[in-house]
């Protein structure tokens, strides 16, 4: 029994141990008989009185007959209650995107004293399945709904009647019983990333442009006390000092870490119809957002800078509450997806006095919409700090059809204004890249960028 939508362009990951919610059980009231078996015995109760009546025992005998079983029935209607609950199904985490839907499973429990359940579900306010099911002892019902969504959102809503032998009685419809999870965004596999100005920490996975160990080549020198024989150069030794009045050795550049802090505008959730700008008409469902598409960059280059061995924090410009301070490792990964997922607007949002401070030196990827000026002002602000700037562009494609004159030319308007503000950054500095445009090249050029000498992305 499936909830069908129309097929996504990019599968979430849906992750239900993160909302334990699983519906307790809820039961349906008594049994009462059916409408067509009383509109039946009424029939044949009216065929019985006219026959003794009219004194014609044939026609008495054609509906008694019916009725003494349809009595007989009722006699053995079930008086149990039925039973309703959700549990979740199996964890799935499919970071293939490229054509396969997003799934959310869960299992609807039907356990009650009848043959028969007549079960409805909805999702989202939209019907899904109605089917009558063989409910001897109880019966599990696999639920599957396709989404593009991310954030947390209702798998499916479940309406059981129970239905006795013979279908003579039925229970009172029990109460809609709702399971509800948070599908985390999925990752996208990316190639080479940039990097900060300035890489920090005394050990990581890049080569920094300090002297010490691990790295590449950084130049031959005579030996001073402090070095380490084992880098003595023999070759270069004996080549300028062949009596081996001066020893030569190797120096090398040290590694380091790059730090990274994600920065998402919640304020902006808009989908690729413009007439659902103004908050009076929800996005289609089958639609992804510019907050899902957000949600899903955060959550890749998180998990390729974190596999790179680099630092990630997050920060959100819609609300002010304590930022996820920059961490390694797969937790780190696990609490930004989490936190990515739970994002949202929250009203109004404040004007901001100052853009939230950062570590020194730290790589800012800002994912916003550039609806307005906000996110491009803290993005300059952060440029003109001395930090590397990325703004992702997660603008979802517009769909422009249907569209009446006037709002065809405050779309143009609206477009006009939002080129000249991304054009603004470019002219700052401010790296732009457009997520539904081939990222991961984009990304790539912008790495590669920086890396013309050793200690990618740090001056000389």
């Amino acid at each position: 029994m499936s909830v069908p939508e129309p097929p996504p362009a990019r599968p979430p990951t849906w992750e239900p141990d993160r909302r334990p919610d699983v519906a307790a059980g809820v039961a349906a009231g008594p049994w009462t008989p059916a409408l067509s078996v009383t509109c039946a015995s009424a029939a044949c109760l009216v065929l019985v009185v006219v026959g003794v009546l009219a004194a014609r025992p044939d026609v008495a005998v054609l509906g008694a007959a019916p009725l003494v079983l349809a009595v007989r029935a009722l006699r053995a209607r079930p008086t149990g209650a039925v039973d309703v609950r959700f549990e979740a199904g199996d964890d799935e985490d499919d970071l293939d995107v490229r054509g396969r839907a997003g799934r959310l499973q869960a299992t609807l429990v039907v356990d009650g004293p009848g043959r028969w359940a007549a079960v409805t579900t909805t999702r989202q306010g939209r019907p899904g399945a109605d089917v009558l099911v063989h409910a001897v002892g109880p019966r599990r019902l696999p639920v599957v709904a396709r989404t593009v969504r991310t954030g947390p959102q209702e798998v499916a809503t479940a309406d059981v009647q129970g239905v006795g032998p013979d279908g003579v009685s039925v229970a009172e419809p029990t109460p809609a019983v709702t399971r509800s999870t948070v599908v985390l965004p999925a990752t996208t596999p990316l190639l080479d990333l940039p990097l900060p100005r300035r890489l920090r920490g005394l050990t990581g996975p890049h080569e920094s442009r300090r002297p010490g160990e691990g790295g590449g080549l950084r130049d031959v020198h005579p030996w001073v006390p402090g070095d380490r024989l084992r880098r003595i150069d023999w070759r270069v030794t004996a080549r300028r000092s062949p009596d081996l009045s001066e020893l030569y050795v190797r120096r090398e550049h040290a590694q380091a870490e790059a730090v990274v802090v994600l920065v998402v505008d919640s304020r902006d959730d808009v989908g690729p119809d413009p007439r659902t700008w103004r908050g009076s008409v929800a996005p289609r469902p089958q639609d992804a957002t510019s907050l899902d598409r957000a949600r899903q960059a955060a959550a890749s280059l998180a998990r390729a800078y974190l596999e790179g061995g680099d630092r990630v924090g997050l920060d959100d410009l819609g609300v002010r509450r304590r930022p996820v301070p920059p961490g390694g490792g797969r937790r780190q990964l696990d609490r930004i997806r989490h936190t990515l997922a739970l994002t949202a607007p929250e009203g109004q949002p404040a004007a901001r006095l100052r853009p939230p401070r950062l570590p020194s030196g730290a790589l800012v990827v800002v994912f916003s919409t550039f609806l307005d000026d906000e996110s491009a002002a803290v993005a300059a602000r952060w440029r003109n700090a001395g930090h590397r700037v990325v703004a992702v562009d997660v603008l979802p494609r517009l769909r422009v059809s249907g569209l009446y004159d006037r709002e065809r030319l405050a779309l143009r308007m609206m477009t006009l204004t939002r080129e000249d503000r991304m054009a603004e950054l470019a002219d700052q500095d401010v790296e732009l890249v457009t997520w539904r445009d081939e990222p991961a090249v984009t990304l790539r050029v912008l790495a590669r960028r920086a890396q013309r000498h050793a200690g990618a992305g740090v001056p000389r």
